[in-house]
């Protein structure tokens, strides 16, 4: 195979931080069919398609993300031979890049991830957004894994794949209180305000089950999607709140927050979506080893 051609590397590398032909030819000073030329002589090469078109838009492909990894790493190779030479830094650095749920505990996204952080040969890259655009991002292989708290459903035209990493306990968590008595479950939430996680939350909706069952309707101080805002209200309040305990463990430790009462018959599970792909991120296998 002949040596790749860096001329139509960079023409692809403009268009794509670009996102369309005319905005990169503007910033190259060259006509916009020459980048044309030259994206479908490296796609030729390459024997891949690189971007796709949407209306007037240019997307990557899967192989076009690839690609696009490894320009961005080509073209900063100066900068990788400065580092290396002055503070020992590693050249060729693999990217995970990783979507999260805005209301998934931090906790559990650093524990995840805590494999790769102390890597000098990986960065890592966390976008946090709503389920539908880290998913719409997954699928225009700008994310290679989303983390969050549900399965998703897959089906012909989405074929994602769940994967549960974790299951933890369910409790309710409270400021110290050394004048009160044992927390009975579920009669004193009847009493004691309590503030949960909301409505859309799978471990809300088993918890609601428990209560009407038990006949007690809850004093409802707060509902929060957040998991970082729950646990900074858990702090202040004078009730209790209703999360697994990794959320909180550091206030746990530290006891400022203790375990008023464990939930029976509740788990909060963590899972790990990802796309089926021909050129897999190595990396996925590293965090998710059943993922790979």
């Amino acid at each position: 195979m002949a040596s790749l051609n860096y001329t139509h590397l960079r023409a692809f590398h403009a268009v794509a931080h670009a996102g369309g032909l005319t905005r990169a030819a503007q910033r190259l000073h060259v006509a916009p069919s020459a980048l044309s030329v030259q994206i479908q002589a490296l796609e030729a090469h390459l024997g891949q398609r690189l971007f796709d078109r949407e209306g007037r838009r240019l997307v990557l492909t899967e192989a076009g993300r690839i690609a696009l990894d490894h320009a961005d790493t080509a073209f900063a190779a100066g900068d990788e031979l400065v580092a290396t030479l002055r503070d020992g830094a590693v050249a060729g650095r693999r990217v995970l890049r990783v979507g999260a749920i805005a209301t998934l505990s931090r906790n559990f996204q650093r524990d995840l991830l805590r494999p790769l952080l102390n890597r000098r040969d990986v960065e890592v890259v966390v976008r946090t957004g709503t389920m539908a655009d880290l998913l719409a991002r997954l699928g225009a292989h700008e994310l290679d894994l989303v983390l969050c708290n549900q399965p998703v459903r897959r089906d012909a035209a989405t074929p994602w794949h769940s994967h549960l990493i974790q299951e933890q306990p369910v409790s309710l968590v409270g400021r110290p209180d050394p004048d009160g008595g044992p927390f009975v479950f579920p009669d004193d939430l009847a009493r004691v305000p309590v503030l949960l996680p909301g409505l859309d939350s799978d471990m809300r909706a088993a918890f609601d089950r428990l209560l009407a069952l038990a006949g007690v309707r809850p004093l409802i101080q707060a509902e929060v999607d957040d998991m970082a805002m729950l646990r900074l209200l858990a702090r202040e309040s004078d009730g209790v709140t209703l999360v697994p305990p990794v959320v909180v463990e550091d206030d746990l430790a530290a006891g400022v927050l203790v375990e008023r009462c464990p939930v029976p018959a509740i788990r909060e599970r963590f899972h790990a979506i990802t796309l089926a792909r021909r050129f897999p991120n190595p990396l996925v296998a590293a965090v998710l080893p059943a993922a790979g």
